[in-house]
């Protein structure tokens, strides 16, 4: 039997038995060489694509699509010393880089309403004269909708991006078309975690502890072994897994850019090589791993499949043991909060 009511002029099925599902995407992509206008149109474009030939109502980006992920830069540092190219470098970095709010936001906004898809994209964000590596979420009917802050850049990333703090870490929740039963909604939570935060437990946990589904992993993490840590989130929470890696080659790049071999340049040779992949909550892989080039892939989610995975698996719930070990989120406090 069907339950069918109204909210908010919108129709809530419930019906035993019935498919939840949506349809989603990862987006394999670079930014094209720091230009903010070029790399909008790749978005648009990508994201029709996603639209119209895969139907996809959820499309995720990769870690700095817009603003970039500058491998094998160094601006100019040592220990001890900056170099004034190095600083010119910055200069260059700091201007491909966008605010919140922005035009190139309103931009992101339009994008999502017109092809009626939810956006979920790697920025690098300028707040005064800090970079931070970000993920916006975009909402095709209420626009921009919330962002997350890397919480610790890695390495070199350091030099160049701030620290995001426990004011962006957003689980939201987004009703979505049920793709299987036309005229029915379906409601999920979604959070973004970026590159190698998701080897911080801590921060899986709290995303866990909050209900998320819809596991977002933007990355520029090429490695195989990235894999496996795509399949032991999906099943240590039992959430689908949606990594969207950088596909780059050294002309995504600006002409001067640094790259591995300053000898041996070569348009073609690949700086980031891909991988992304879409991962069921019981770890089986949906889509990908993508390798060898830009795409995009979809895969059909029926969220049910994360309460069969919870059946025997919780682990901020019956596979807890509260008693022995206790979480607790600091107060969030920080510009990030603004």
């Amino acid at each position: 039997m069907w339950d069918v009511q109204s909210a908010q002029g919108r129709p809530v099925i419930c019906c035993e038995g019935m498919a939840n599902t949506i349809r989603a995407s990862v987006v394999q992509a670079a930014t094209a060489a720091y230009s903010l206008s070029d790399t909008l149109d790749k978005l648009e474009r990508l994201t029709r694509l996603a639209k119209e030939r895969d139907g996809a109502q959820l499309a995720v980006f990769p870690e700095a699509f817009i603003g970039g992920y500058p491998k094998m830069s160094t601006f100019g540092i040592v220990v001890g010393d900056r170099r004034p190219e190095g600083r010119d470098e910055f200069v260059r970095y700091a201007k491909a880089a966008i605010e919140i709010p922005s035009p190139a936001i309103e931009r992101i906004e339009q994008i999502s309403k017109d092809t009626n898809v939810f956006l979920v994209v790697g920025v690098i964000e300028r707040d005064n004269g800090t970079l931070y590596c970000t993920v916006v979420f975009v909402d095709p009917e209420q626009g921009y909708a919330g962002k997350h802050r890397k919480l610790v850049p890695t390495a070199m990333e350091r030099v160049i991006w701030g620290q995001g703090d426990g004011s962006t870490l957003p689980v939201l929740t987004k009703t979505f078309e049920n793709p299987s039963a036309p005229g029915t909604t379906v409601q999920t939570k979604l959070s973004a975690t970026i590159c190698w935060e998701n080897y911080m437990p801590l921060l899986r946990t709290y995303y866990y502890s909050q209900g998320t589904q819809i596991y977002c992993a933007p990355t520029v993490d090429a490695r195989p072994a990235w894999q496996h840590t795509m399949t032991h989130i999906a099943l240590e929470g039992r959430c689908f897994v949606l990594s969207a890696c950088q596909f780059s080659q050294e002309k995504d790049y600006p002409p001067d850019h640094a790259v591995a071999d300053a000898n041996a340049r070569d348009p073609n040779n690949v700086m980031i090589a891909g991988g992304s992949v879409i991962i069921s909550p019981l770890g089986k892989v949906l889509a990908g791993p993508l390798l060898d080039g830009e795409g995009v892939l979809t895969a059909e989610l029926d969220l049910d499949d994360v309460l069969r995975g919870k059946f025997d698996l919780d682990v901020t719930g019956h596979y807890a043991r509260n008693d022995v070990f206790e979480f607790k989120l600091r107060e969030p406090v920080g510009p990030g909060s603004r």
